[in-house]
């Protein structure tokens, strides 16, 4: 599933580095949650939560089966 999740997130991509963002993932877990890292612009972005759900969460969700959920974590 880590794999079908970096290509999903790779279609992804190049609509968060329009707007000097992207994203990174973190791991995934055993019952489909899937942990990424907002870099850049998205990072500090006020709308960084619609981003992750309403973009990055239901692209995975609709692309990887199993997917069921997407958090953010910092990452130091």
């Amino acid at each position: 599933m880590f794999d079908e999740i970096k290509k999903a997130l790779d279609t992804m991509r190049p609509y968060l580095q329009a707007d000097d963002g992207d994203v990174e993932l973190v791991d995934v877990s055993d019952d489909g949650i899937v942990k990424v890292k907002l870099t850049g612009a998205c990072a500090s972005c006020p709308l960084n939560l619609m981003t992750l759900r309403a973009g990055i969460e239901r692209a995975l969700m609709l692309q990887v089966p199993g997917v069921r959920r997407v958090e953010e974590v910092e990452v130091d």
